[in-house]
């Protein structure tokens, strides 16, 4: 793209003088609008620090700070440029003390409170409490407490869920302590029942801009409405076409109500796109005319028609993931430039992955599958870290939580909910509530007995880590802990089968010899870091991960986790009636709307997958697919036909492809040895 923005573009940055929903198609520039409007608040005297940008990702806010401070300077770090949850942490830390959280309040992860769910169910396995975890959430996402959940329960099911959550937030309010819920829906509470702290907050900031605004649910929206106030001085990005989040709580009604809630509203398309050929976005905008239109809009390019689509057959899943690595290899060999980074094969669920994955290993063709559970989100890596974290900042309640309950010791929940309700009275961390003189009161003579046996236990191994300043005393020193801890043994008695706690198990050892390695000394022995130090890097052990974004290899991804992404060639993989779009076996008792609303939302899906492509775009299915152990006959998904590919785009079965091929080199073969 130019330095110039377009005409659309243009409007869309210069209206600052109330709501506007720039809908923005696929490639179309969208971030770029956001950060020209940022510099085009300034320009006209906007204080940096009354501007805020929401984004849904912390990846997304970073990208959008640095477009900002290259186009703004220094004035774009007073911006506020952060996710959706960050704002509400903002928002806590500055008033939550209203609803009666400390401004240090504990933030619980997905362990976490999967940990706490069990414990309020009386169950140890883990389908149920996630399910527990999922139906909570979304009731906490439509704005529904406890209370109001219970009275709209539909089954046996979802009365137990009720009853759960009931109990569930009783602990969270002993632990003073939210989940990742809880940042929008507190902050929400807050600003409806607090009208000072609401006035404070919207005059705080002039502008509100929001990114991927169709994937807020309906608490972020009312959030939003909030904290904008009856100015409304606001600028939603986003793509109806787009969404594809409705499984988490997004919901189109947000886009819909816009016009009703906000009849000033300026509706503003940017439908050029700078991304992809236009045979790719001739299949794209066919494929999504099927849908119902809240906004009508039709992408384009004038980056030419470029290759035509290919749609191909193939017999089973493993053939389809050898024309695929063949592919890329012949894409490589025709340009010895092209990187393996520029190459993407998409799929609707995660177990399409394997048959790819074993094609590219085979093929020696280097890979990542994207949105892979990173090693440092692996429960038995954070129950470690929680320790690491709790001996450098012993006020870290969330660490020291987990770090008291993995492995179990006996200290149940009233334990735990009286320890945080004295020292919440006391304004102490939970660590320090150990020491005070009134818990012995509190507790039960044994409880007590073992919350300072824990404290011992923390002391203890913080003074040995202090002291371990090679690599080999801290592996003795972490190999005593993990013994004393019984950490091994808690891993097999919480799995079903020994191999999976096995493998937990190494994962472990091999973090401890990471921590370890990290003591080693160079040239100079005075200069080695000691296992504090390490301990106190931890918690950035994770962004080692990053780096993988960097690496030349070919993308393997779901369709969800591709969103927001872009490769100049992509080929979809599995697409599949009943696959894509997916059919599971409850749906045919669903009414006829709810299945017309999953439908609209798997073609939308479909559609982010077309409109990832730059250049080329391969589009496969099976005439064969394996469900369970039996083979069942294969077809191409409804979808295909909707892309309405011309005849200069024909389906392809690669066989006959193949004997094309054969026969053209037996041509050529054959007049070069009649010449010679």
């Amino acid at each position: 793209m130019s330095n110039a923005l377009n005409l659309a573009q243009l409007q869309a940055v210069h209206h600052t003088g109330g709501p506007s929903l720039v809908l923005a198609g696929a490639g179309s520039g969208k971030t770029r609008v956001i950060v020209h409007k940022i510099a085009h608040l300034l320009g006209q005297g906007t204080p940096a620090a009354s501007i805020a940008a929401i984004t849904f990702t912390n990846k997304a806010a970073a990208e959008m700070h640095e477009r900002a401070r290259a186009l703004t300077g220094k004035a774009a770090a007073q911006v506020l440029i952060c996710t959706f949850h960050a704002l509400g942490v903002r928002i806590l830390r500055q008033d939550g003390e209203c609803l009666g959280l400390k401004p240090q309040f504990s933030i619980l992860d997905s362990d976490d409170v999967l940990a706490l769910l069990k414990d309020c169910g009386g169950s140890t396995d883990l389908a149920t409490a996630r399910q527990w975890q999922w139906t909570i959430s979304r009731w906490k996402n439509a704005g529904l407490d406890a209370e109001s959940a219970l009275a709209q329960a539909k089954d046996e099911d979802e009365r137990v869920a009720a009853r759960i959550m009931t109990r569930y937030h009783e602990r969270l309010a002993a632990y003073r302590s939210v989940d990742f819920d809880d940042l929008i829906v507190l902050p929400l509470r807050l600003l409806q029942q607090h009208p000072e702290v609401r006035a404070r907050w919207q005059a705080a900031y002039a502008h509100w801009l929001v990114d991927e605004y169709q994937d807020t649910n309906a608490t972020q929206y009312a959030l939003l409405q909030l904290l904008a106030g009856e100015a409304a001085r606001m600028t939603l990005v986003g793509d109806d076409d787009q969404s594809i989040y409705g499984w988490r709580g997004a919901t189109l009604d947000n886009l819909r109500r816009l016009p009703e809630d906000y009849p000033q509203l300026k509706v503003i398309k940017l439908e050029q796109n700078y991304r992809s050929t236009a045979a790719i976005l001739r299949a794209a905008n066919q494929l999504i005319a099927s849908n119902p239109k809240l906004f009508e809009k039709k992408l384009w390019s004038e980056l030419g028609d470029g290759e035509a689509i290919q749609a191909l057959a193939c017999d089973h899943e493993e053939h389809e993931a050898e024309r695929m690595a063949a592919r890329w290899l012949a894409l490589r060999a025709a340009n010895p430039s092209l990187r393996w980074r520029d190459m993407a094969a998409l799929y609707r669920a995660n177990h399409q992955s394997r048959p790819l994955e074993q094609a590219l290993r085979r093929a020696q063709i280097p890979y990542k599958v994207s949105g892979g559970q990173s090693f440092f989100d692996r429960a038995e890596i954070k129950d470690v870290c929680a320790w690491m974290r709790l001996l450098v900042n012993q006020d870290d309640d969330p660490a020291f939580l987990r770090a008291i309950t993995t492995p179990k010791r006996g200290i149940g929940h009233q334990t735990l909910a009286a320890l945080g309700t004295l020292a919440h009275g006391l304004r102490l961390s939970l660590f320090d509530g150990l020491y005070a003189h009134a818990l012995q009161a509190s507790v039960s003579k044994r409880a007590h007995e073992g919350l300072v046996a824990f404290g011992q236990e923390v002391n203890a191994l913080q003074f040995a880590a202090r002291h371990a300043n090679t690599a080999e005393r801290a592996r003795e020193v972490l190999d005593d802990w993990l013994k004393g801890l019984g950490y091994e043994q808690h891993l097999h008695d919480s799995e079903d089968s020994p191999q999976a706690a096995t493998k937990r198990w190494g994962h472990v050892l091999e973090f401890c010899d990471w921590m370890a390695q990290r003591c080693q000394a160079g040239d100079d022995p005075t200069q080695a870091p000691g296992l504090l130090d390490v301990a106190q890097t931890v918690a950035l052990a994770s962004t080692l991960d990053e780096r993988a974004d960097e690496a030349d290899v070919v993308t393997l991804s779901t369709l969800h986790a591709a969103k927001g992404l872009e490769w100049p060639h992509v080929w979809l993989a599995g697409v599949n009636e009943d696959v894509l779009p997916m059919r599971r076996d409850a749906d045919a008792d669903l009414p006829a709307t709810e299945q017309a609303t999953r439908l609209e939302e798997e073609r939308r899906l479909m559609y982010v997958g077309i409109t990832r492509a730059k250049q080329t775009l391969v589009v496969s299915w099976q005439n064969r697919r394996k469900r369970g152990r039996d083979w069942v006959a294969g077809k191409p998904s409804r979808f295909v036909a909707e892309m309405a590919l011309t005849q200069n785009q024909p389906t392809i079965d690669p066989r006959e492809r193949l004997r094309a091929l054969r026969a053209e080199f037996a041509q050529l073969k054959a007049e070069g040895a009649a010449s010679s």
